[in-house]
């Protein structure tokens, strides 16, 4: 569906790859080819940083080296923050907890007692993250958070996205929980959104997993045999150099 004609939209310039969520099946089977073939090189597991590559080659993108404010792969001025979490359920699940970063009160606002004032240090959290999203936007028009839910064992996997936007700290309220760590509840819902450890400085998020996401399996590849593979790229011992 193209995009609506506005009588204050001449100014933007929308270069969408996709519309919200709405990944494409050749996306899909692109991403499942490079998750076969982690695999088949002898990977147990998907990393993050496995993930954000396989992400960006999905949609021809470049997965930066470094995140700029919350954006680890960028195409034509859009901008993803790639997130990944395992879980026993992945097609069945409707609330995951996704780790967001290290929020450290005390380096960004100057807070050494994080308790004395769990409101205030909540706010300061939160302000740390909006902070990450005007940087990301600043450089790019939109900002978007794609995560993969993974099982390992099944290979199964389920894949949404959702807006990477600024929270309103008025609307939550932020409770110490018995293991010492900041929980910010939604004033209205009562809904547990944020846990926010203070060793470490640990940002989780809880998000809603949409009846929208994508779940897909794919068939667990044999694995690459050292010998075979050296064999076929023709490796020998002109290709060390002993210093």
């Amino acid at each position: 569906m193209r995009h609506p004609r506005l009588r204050d939209g001449k100014d933007r310039i929308s270069n969408e790859l996709y519309p919200l969520g709405e990944f494409t099946e050749s996306m899909i089977y692109e991403m499942s080819r490079w998750l076969v073939y982690n695999f088949a090189i002898g990977k147990s597991n998907i990393s993050g940083e496995d993930w954000g590559d396989i992400f960006a080659k999905s949609i021809d993108g470049n997965h930066l080296s470094r995140p700029l404010g919350l954006a680890d792969v960028v195409l034509e001025g859009q901008a993803w923050s790639v997130k990944s979490i395992q879980h026993k359920n992945p097609h069945s699940c409707k609330i995951i907890r996704v780790i967001c970063g290290r929020n450290s009160p005390d380096y960004s606002y100057g807070i050494k007692n994080t308790h004395k004032d769990p409101q205030k240090t909540g706010r300061a959290v939160l302000g740390i993250w909006n902070e990450r999203v005007n940087i990301a936007l600043d450089k790019f028009d939109s900002l978007r958070t794609a995560i993969l839910i993974r099982n390992i064992n099944s290979l199964e996997f389920t894949l949404f996205e959702t807006d990477a936007h600024k929270f309103v700290s008025n609307e939550y309220e932020w409770r110490e929980n018995k293991r010492g760590n900041l929980e910010g509840h939604n004033r209205s819902s009562n809904f547990h959104r944020f846990t926010w450890q203070p060793h470490g400085s640990q940002f989780t998020i809880k998000y809603q997993v949409p009846v929208s996401a994508v779940r897909f399996q794919i068939k667990r590849p044999p694995v690459f045999e050292l010998k075979e593979t050296m064999s076929r790229i023709g490796f020998d011992k002109s290709w060390v150099a002993i210093k």
